[in-house]
């Protein structure tokens, strides 16, 4: 087992003899020093675990120069001691970073529970340090990929949005498109990102159970509950709550939710005490919610409440520039995965990859490169081996043109503008019943009719 090793730094050689005496009784190794010139050195040398220093020092104040341990080794915990027992020498020593202060004659006692203390609490700092830093490593920001014109818009917004203060935002777009890892992006890159981030999917747990691990629970709230419980409001506090799949909260869930967004308070199941918290919390779905609103399945309130700061994740097919990086991205990182050495595709599996209208999103892209790494045996990535085939089958705007009776004739890469125009002459230039007609959100059908300098004069519309 390691043993501590302790640093005593004293001018006078029987104290550090007696003080050696003891810590080698309780098993730490020792190092001394008599000056402090000296005891840099040492600390240089040996990574002392802790550091008893004395006030009153030869070439220097063990206060001052306790400041400079505590600026070049913060993590290095320091015990003062002194023969005075100044009030003024410990306030001093407190404010520059000691963890305690003893007074000489030294209590064999005091001296064993402080030292014992010190380390403990250094250990436990180190140990929330290294997971802290392991959970900034999961998390890759190269992970998300915006060679697009749009993803690089919507990586500048997301970085305005992290470092802003606002407590509450809203990721829309459909499954698969990565508003998890967008999430994860908001939270490392905001002040919060050194505290607690938590996920719950509000369409993965039953109803009857969602409130108790959002809010928690009091010990005797209903017959299970043997104990207290913390939800996961709590549990975040100061860092980020995410909530995925929000537009399926029941409806009286959805008004305690907007209760705690309003006040950043709420009560545990069973508790009559309002608990307050600061947190983030990032909202996400995949539904319209202002058709959900409209449907009155979604409380309008509540969608104004969230409404902020939202942000639109297009769909694949929607921006086409980043398919064949992210394709790249995912074999590059699967071959240390699958042990392979595929290097690039072929022609036609580009080919592939370009037409083809990824319903499933970077999730479905993401599977199928997955899937045909374990087939492949070359350094090339041939489109035999990937679970999609073009055929025959239309473009999704096509589809969706077809299904309200749009007269379709091109493909989204090289009739979109067309495409565009036709859902909006249908529509009589309402934005959001074309986006419904596309099948696509109305921030998308804003951004398209812009991207391609659309004008109602564009229509021809009757008189």
């Amino acid at each position: 087992m390691h043993r501590k090793k302790i640093l005593i730094i004293d001018d006078e050689k029987l104290i550090r003899w007696s003080l050696i005496q003891k810590l080698s009784e309780w098993n730490y190794e020792t190092a001394e020093a008599e000056t402090c010139e000296e005891g840099w050195i040492l600390i240089e040398k040996e990574s002392p675990d802790l550091v008893v220093l004395d006030v009153n020092l030869p070439d220097k104040m063990g206060t001052d120069f306790l400041a400079e341990i505590k600026n070049q080794w913060p993590e290095i915990p320091v015990i003062m001691i002194t023969a005075y027992g100044s009030i003024d020498d410990a306030v001093t020593a407190m404010r520059r970073g000691a963890y305690d202060f003893i007074t000489k004659p030294i209590n064999d006692l005091k001296l064993q529970s402080v030292v014992n203390n010190a380390l403990e609490t250094a250990s436990l700092k180190k140990e929330v340090a290294y997971y802290k830093d392991k959970e900034q490593k999961r998390f890759d920001p190269s992970s998300i990929v915006a060679e697009s014109e749009i993803m690089k818009k919507i990586l500048e917004v997301t970085q305005i949005v992290a470092q802003s203060e606002t407590t509450i935002v809203l990721l829309q777009g459909e499954s698969g498109t990565g508003k998890d890892l967008l999430a994860q992006a908001i939270h490392h890159l905001s002040r919060r990102r050194t505290a607690s981030y938590q996920v719950i999917n509000c369409s993965a747990i039953p109803e009857n159970l969602l409130e108790s691990e959002l809010f928690g629970y009091e010990k005797g709230a209903f017959t299970d509950a043997k104990q207290q419980k913390k939800g996961l409001v709590e549990l975040a506090h100061k860092g980020t709550l995410f909530l995925d799949e929000i537009s399926t909260l029941s409806i009286p869930l959805q008004a305690k939710l907007l209760r705690f967004l309003e006040t950043q308070t709420f009560k545990r199941i069973g508790g009559l005490k309002d608990i307050e918290v600061d947190i983030r919390v990032i909202a996400a779905t995949n539904q319209d919610l202002e058709t959900a609103v409209k449907e009155e399945k979604f409380r309008h309130d509540l969608f104004y409440r969230l409404n902020v700061c939202p942000i639109y994740i297009p769909p694949l097919r929607e921006r086409k520039d980043d398919i064949l990086p992210l394709a790249t991205f995912f074999i590059h990182r699967d071959n240390i995965r699958f042990r392979k050495n595929i290097q690039r595709f072929d022609k036609e599996a580009q080919k592939l990859f370009r037409n083809y209208d990824w319903p499933g999103n970077v999730r479905e892209l993401k599977n199928a490169i997955e899937r045909a790494m374990i087939f492949e045996k070359g350094s090339n990535l041939t489109a035999k081996h990937l679970p999609i085939r073009m055929d025959s089958k239309p473009s999704f705007l096509q589809a969706t043109l077809k299904k309200q009776g749009v007269e379709e004739t091109g493909t989204l890469a090289d009739a979109e503008k067309d495409l565009l125009i036709r859902a909006l002459r249908k529509a009589h230039w309402n934005k959001s019943r074309a986006a419904i007609i596309l099948g696509i959100t109305r921030d998308a059908m804003r951004y398209k009719i812009k991207k391609w300098n659309i004008r109602p004069e564009d229509l021809n519309l009757p008189e």
